[in-house]
């Protein structure tokens, strides 16, 4: 099994910076270089609602992160996608990727999600909100 990415370490170094920042390295309105969209990587709508656009590295399926941006392209949320049996295996998830770094978390929602084209087995979401709860229900129809 490949290595899970690394996240987690690189947010503490930049937290509370905002979006905006030099820390943020420009991913609020465009994915790094590495990051594909998800929609071409699979059968998958560019815009899937409750996500939105999504773009991930190839490299770091199935947990990610997937870079979520609104109909706008701005930067909306962050999420990982963790198979189920690696949490029954009580896989350590530390350091989860670099791509999001310096970006200010409003909130956290996680969900069980059977399967769908790109990662086919039972995982769960972890999606990290830079926008509040609100915005959230507005933007990602």
């Amino acid at each position: 099994m490949k290595p899970l990415p690394k996240l987690a370490a690189t947010m503490l170094l930049c937290a509370g910076l905002p979006v905006g920042s030099a820390c943020a390295a420009g991913i609020e309105t465009t994915p790094p270089p590495a990051f594909k969209k998800v929609s071409a990587l699979v059968k998958l709508p560019d815009f899937l609602p409750g996500l939105g656009t999504l773009y991930v590295d190839p490299a770091t399926l199935p947990v990610g992160p997937f870079l979520g941006y609104d109909r706008g392209g701005k930067l909306v949320n962050v999420t990982y996608m963790v198979p189920l049996k690696q949490m029954e295996d009580h896989k350590a998830m530390n350091d989860l990727g670099t791509a999001a770094k310096g970006v200010k978390i409003d909130h956290t929602d996680m969900y069980y999600n059977a399967g769908h084209p790109g990662v086919e087995e039972p995982h769960y979401h972890i999606v990290e909100w830079l926008i509040g709860k609100d915005e959230q229900t507005k933007s990602m129809k």
